[in-house]
């Protein structure tokens, strides 16, 4: 199996840098190959702008969805996305490294999803969901946060986690381009724990990597489910 590793945390020495070394160590040990792009290393530049298309189908108006496909076929994008993209395709499995800020991914990483996910390679049209253009990839996220564990869920009081506030990251953008996203691994309250509990947490990871082929998969719309127009075919079919 090929694993393309996306790292997005500034520091060498963080739990989510941990967490991706142990992430790469035990599918390295499993006999996988794996690569890694390290944003925060490489410096990559998360704004899209007109500098990423070296050629305009339309030099008058930017629509840069129109423009990644254009510029994709016709081999005139940016060089950094490209470095980017090839790993993707590549990947049977893509796994992203990170902390949760905000109630979301770091700008770093969510400019990587807006430069690097392109219009007519990964998605468009009804190319969406199982549909798209990443489909038969799975995907997979580790991630750390600050907040304890009780504060998430039906009952807590920043509601739920996976299904709720990083809905926009599993549903949005990773199953929507097709990938079949596997449940995360969340480090809860990791700057406020002693180096004990990290090392447990950091052992968790470790053994559910190693069963990654038998991790469950988050739910996402099925095309199948919906006319044309994209309405339900039944009530409650979505």
């Amino acid at each position: 199996m090929k694993v393309h590793i996306v790292h997005a945390h500034s520091e060498s020495d963080s739990f989510v840098a941990a967490m991706k070394n142990v992430i790469q160590s035990q599918f390295e040990a499993d006999g996988h190959e794996v690569s890694l792009s390290d944003l925060y290393a490489k410096g990559f530049n998360p704004v899209a702008s007109p500098a990423d298309f070296g050629s305009r189908s339309d030099p008058d108006r930017l629509v840069y969805a129109l423009e990644q496909r254009h510029n994709y076929t016709g081999g005139t994008l940016a060089p950094d996305i490209l470095e980017e993209v090839e790993p993707v395709l590549a990947a049977d499995l893509i796994v992203f490294t990170f902390p949760i800020y905000w109630f979301g991914a770091p700008a770093i990483l969510k400019g990587w999803f807006d430069r690097v996910l392109l219009s007519g390679v990964c998605y468009g049209g009804r190319r969406l969901y199982g549909r798209g253009g990443l489909s038969g990839k799975r995907s997979f996220a580790a991630m750390s946060l600050g907040g304890r564990e009780n504060m998430f869920g039906e009952r807590g009081i920043h509601g739920e986690l996976v299904r709720g506030m990083m809905r926009h990251l599993f549903q949005g953008t990773l199953g929507y381009v097709g990938t079949t996203v596997l449940e995360p691994f969340i480090g809860y309250n990791v700057p406020y724990i002693g180096g004990e509990a990290r090392a447990a947490l950091l052992d968790q990871l470790r053994a559910e990597v190693a069963a990654i082929d038998t991790r469950a998969a988050l739910p996402v719309p099925r095309l199948e489910d919906f006319d044309d127009r994209l309405v339900p075919l039944a009530v409650g079919a979505a």
